[in-house]
């Protein structure tokens, strides 16, 4: 993990350096773990349990920023920090990096169109960052 790329970050303003709080992190994971339940209720429709999945691993993200002393109102600079966070390759990141584009078109235009397999890889990248916690 590069920490030197998170105090640039913050150098140029992009994240702001913010004291880690343990029970903050532990309220985002408790957070994420009960989206990724909801992501799995079979009733829910397609864009509940996409929905339900992107919010799961961007509050994991954000725990993974938050655990290292910084802070991200860009929800594509935390997913990008996880390269520095959680030691991720841009393989991963760039699949949230898309749902992100999908999650902005369904917020801003009423957009979503959405594949059970791009679920499924969000969920298994969610369930990948959470277990990395082990609480």
């Amino acid at each position: 993990m590069t920490l030197e790329a998170l105090k640039n970050l913050a150098k140029i303003g992009k994240i702001k350096a913010e004291p880690m709080n343990q029970a903050e992190i532990d309220r985002m994971l408790d957070m994420a773990r009960k989206r990724l339940q909801d992501a799995n209720v079979t009733e829910l429709s397609q864009e509940g349990r996409f929905s339900s999945t992107y919010n799961a691993i961007h509050v994991a993200a954000l725990a993974a920023l938050r655990w290292h002393g910084y802070r991200s109102e860009n929800r594509y600079l935390v997913f990008q920090s996880l390269d520095h966070t959680l030691g991720w390759p841009a393989s991963k990141w760039r699949v949230l990096d898309a749902a992100h584009q999908k999650r902005n078109l369904a917020e801003y235009e009423g957009f979503l169109e959405i594949e059970e397999s791009t679920i499924k890889e969000l969920k298994q990248l969610a369930m990948s960052s959470l277990l990395m916690w082990k609480n």
